[in-house]
């Protein structure tokens, strides 16, 4: 089974998350054995993006959600440090400035879509307005409640313009992310990412699986789904969504575009060029 479907929400489930095994990792064993085959994904991973940069017919976009620690970064520097970086960049959406505050909530997401031919990856997203503002109660219910059905609204604009969309929660499970905050504490390269809000926020984690369940299980549509990766295990997380990509990026039968120039005219100079080279 491609990796496409088998970790794709399908539209009209409903997501549990307790029942979705974080630590999971398909056939292998530790990193050593999948590290063949993350490579290949790598190398497909930039051969494809090359191409849909050269065909310049269609955008990708990739969001990344997850709780603290649960690899946004890592997942980002994984994926990009595959392609080539002229073709790619990362927009992060952060508490909300002044100016994205007096705007609605997709403005500034809209700003940050992809041109066409180029890949952009989401740290954190237009979900932010059903999760943590929904978690922390900044704004009534009946605001966020609507935000489900204006984000499959948007992201179907979205693909009827070109964008393919690509959305992944990496899952991880409470007693792993309180590993990973350990990590960060006595990593002196680390501790600079820690946080008050690392800690508070775990007594929320309830909440938050109950508004991610409901994000997954009303905004995973056929022309943008969501991807609920298993993440205790970085490499793991890295394979998985870098394969869902590639098997995404490989049905779209891209093609490079015919050339603008007289081909055999540019061959014959060159020839001749190379030619009086010899010569001289």
């Amino acid at each position: 089974m491609s990796y496409l479907e088998r970790f794709r929400v399908v539209p009209g489930t409903r997501v549990k998350l307790k029942d979705i095994d974080p630590a999971f990792k398909d056939h292998y064993d530790n990193h050593k054995t999948a590290a063949e085959e993350i490579e290949h994904y790598q190398k497909k991973l930039r051969e494809l993006q090359e191409l849909l940069s050269a065909e310049r017919q269609r955008s990708v976009l990739i969001c990344l959600q997850a709780m603290d620690t649960g690899g946004k970064d890592g997942t980002i520097n994984h994926v990009l440090g595959a392609m080539n970086p002229q073709g790619c960049r990362v927009a992060a959406f952060r508490q909300p400035s002044v100016e994205e505050a007096a705007h609605d909530f997709l403005w500034r997401v809209h700003r940050a879509v992809p041109a066409n031919g180029e890949v952009v990856l989401f740290n954190r997203s237009h979900y932010e307005g059903v999760l943590v503002v929904r978690v922390h109660n900044l704004v009534p219910k009946h605001v966020w409640s609507r935000r489900y059905d204006e984000i499959n609204d948007f992201e179907q604009v979205l693909t009827e313009q070109g964008t393919h969309i690509l959305k992944f929660y990496l899952h991880i499970s409470k007693e792993e992310q309180l590993s990973r905050f350990k990590d960060r504490l006595d990593d002196p390269t680390k501790q600079w990412k820690v946080s008050e809000a690392d800690y508070t926020e775990r007594k929320f984690w309830d909440d938050y699986m109950a508004a991610y369940e409901d994000a997954l299980s009303r905004c995973s549509t056929k022309y943008a789904p969501w991807f609920v990766i298993p993440a205790n295990h970085k490499w793991f997380r890295n394979l998985a969504v870098a394969r869902i990509v590639v098997e995404h990026l490989e049905e779209l039968k891209m093609t490079y575009p015919r050339p603008t120039v007289d081909i055999e005219r540019i061959r014959r100079e060159y020839h001749a060029a190379k030619k009086a080279l010899t010569l001289s």
